[in-house]
């Protein structure tokens, strides 16, 4: 494994996490509800704070930017993103399409990523030039090159779905490709990055869901850009993620 100090630290911070994430499934945790009407919980404080401690005791000069607890220190030369659990309402519903997403930002520059599923007992990470691993196995995406042999992949697509040319481009798209599934949240981007499926597409997201997967598809390999080809920011709303810059460019033509 790296001796990169950053990354050793961002997975002893997910491991913490996966503690606290552990006690309270299956434990009818109380949810509330934000203004957005999506749901937080106990565990999603309590996990963040957690992953911050671990954090700030190594780097403490760092600044932070949770999904739950905010922004601090934001100008900060080394950035934290945290999303303690990225898909609260699987969470909720008792399902396993969850994870702890911590990726670190270096002068804007996703530099070192986490994806931690915690019930699927699989962890993908990646630092920035030392390839992608899960479970401590280095991957890489898959070497398919055509439609007629990839696999798509979708998830949150409502934005998609609301806008008649969007919905109709992506609709021509899954009749062109081998396989259409909606694998959804971060389990769709570890599958791309060991080679199992091609493309992913999705809307409504925000960098906090994808700045962790975007370093593990990148350093195995693959293209990861918002659907309008630019690289994750802190306004990204969309992914296009793709094995090869070949069928990257063939994704974008088909879906502008």
């Amino acid at each position: 494994m790296s001796q990169n100090p950053f990354l050793k630290i961002a997975l002893e911070a997910a491991k913490a996490g996966e503690e606290v994430i552990r006690h309270y499934y299956n434990n009818n945790v109380k949810v509330t509800m934000k203004d957005d009407y999506t749901p937080v919980t106990v565990a999603d404080v309590e996990t963040e704070q957690k992953i911050k401690e671990v954090i700030t005791a190594v780097f403490p000069e760092h600044g932070f930017y949770g999904e739950e607890t905010g922004k601090s220190n934001v100008d900060a030369e080394y950035v934290w993103l945290i999303d303690p659990i990225d898909g609260t309402k699987s969470f909720v519903r008792e399902y396993p399409f969850f994870s702890t997403q911590i990726a670190l930002s270096h002068q804007g520059e996703v530099i070192v990523g986490v994806s931690n599923g915690v019930m699927f007992e699989e962890c993908a990470w990646a630092s920035r030039g030392e390839g992608a691993f899960l479970n401590g196995e280095l991957v890489q995406v898959s070497e398919v090159n055509a439609f007629r042999d990839a696999t798509l992949s979708t998830g949150n697509i409502a934005s998609l779905a609301s806008d008649p040319q969007s919905w109709s481009r992506l609709g021509q798209l899954t009749q062109q490709v081998n396989r259409t599934r909606g694998y959804g949240d971060f389990y769709h981007y570890h599958l791309l990055a060991s080679g199992k499926i091609e493309i992913v597409v999705e809307s409504d997201v925000n960098i906090l869901d994808i700045a962790a997967l975007s370093v593990i598809v990148n350093e195995a390999g693959g293209t990861f850009t918002d659907l309008d080809g630019n690289n994750p920011g802190l306004d990204t709303r969309s992914v296009l993620a793709t094995n090869s810059a070949v069928m990257h460019e063939q994704v974008m033509q088909m879906l502008k």
